[in-house]
């Protein structure tokens, strides 16, 4: 679902004191401090490459942060840019694993980067606003919802540094979640049983967890055992995407 802006920035706002309380140190504001930063608008090609009319004022308020590439969230990860002419290819590259999405695969802009997930913010139709995440791993059909919209996402974040899932780690100067690089969902789940596991950037392929999930949010399951062959056709589809647009 869509946010209101203000519950948005709420969210945000409590996930920043919550990582800087923890050690993290957070980039200066886009700008002065009581004034709005200048919007940061979807071009026209992020529009045709996502085929969708508008983008949300949610994602263009949050590209305005000025977070750049830094590593604020959990495991490291990071808030992607628009794309460009140069990268294109690459953002319909990651829309190849929506298998089974109950939404057309290509009306999601990938948003946030973690060393082996993707999460992205579905752009239009009935799951607009919600945040799905898939896997990069080789044979992973794990297309699945994070969140049901970009607040609770934070939302839940933040209620990890309370739980003790997520901690600062001095040695690299990043928020990680567990004790491993990938994560431990089991151990996430053991400590903060009342957090939502699949919010968190951990890794879990084929867990039963997320195969309940995928279930609830309307992910076709004959679609996930033809995985290898759905992937390969929304690979082809891509191929002819980008011809189209010239990326």
């Amino acid at each position: 679902m869509l946010d209101e802006e203000s519950v948005l920035r709420d969210a945000v706002r409590e996930y920043r004191a919550a990582a800087t309380a923890a050690g993290l140190t957070w980039p200066r504001a886009a700008a002065p401090p009581g004034a709005s930063a200048p919007p940061v608008p979807p071009t026209d090609l992020v529009r045709r490459l996502f085929d969708v009319d508008r983008v949300a004022d949610q994602v263009t308020w949050l590209q305005s942060r000025g977070w750049g590439a830094r590593r604020l969230l959990p495991n490291g990860g990071w808030l992607l840019p628009w794309p460009t002419a140069e990268d294109a290819g690459e953002a319909l590259d990651i829309l190849s694993l929506s298998v089974g999405t109950p939404f057309p695969w290509r009306r999601q802009l990938p948003l946030f980067h973690f060393e082996f997930l993707v999460y992205t913010f579905v752009l239009a139709g009935a799951h607009e606003g919600e945040i799905w995440r898939y896997e990069i791993a080789p044979d992973a059909w794990d297309a699945v919802r994070a969140a049901t919209s970009l607040a609770a996402l934070f939302t839940e974040w933040t209620k990890g540094f309370a739980a003790g899932v997520v901690r600062y780690d001095g040695t690299d100067g990043c928020l990680v979640v567990g004790e491993r690089d990938r994560g431990d969902v089991e151990a996430l789940v053991a400590r903060a049983p009342a957090l939502d596991p699949l919010a968190f950037p951990v890794s879990m392929p084929d867990h039963p967890l997320l195969r309940a999930r995928q279930a609830e949010c309307g992910v076709d399951p004959s679609a996930v055992e033809r995985g290898p062959e759905i992937m390969e056709e929304l690979m082809e589809q891509a191929d002819i995407i980008r011809a189209g647009l010239g990326v």
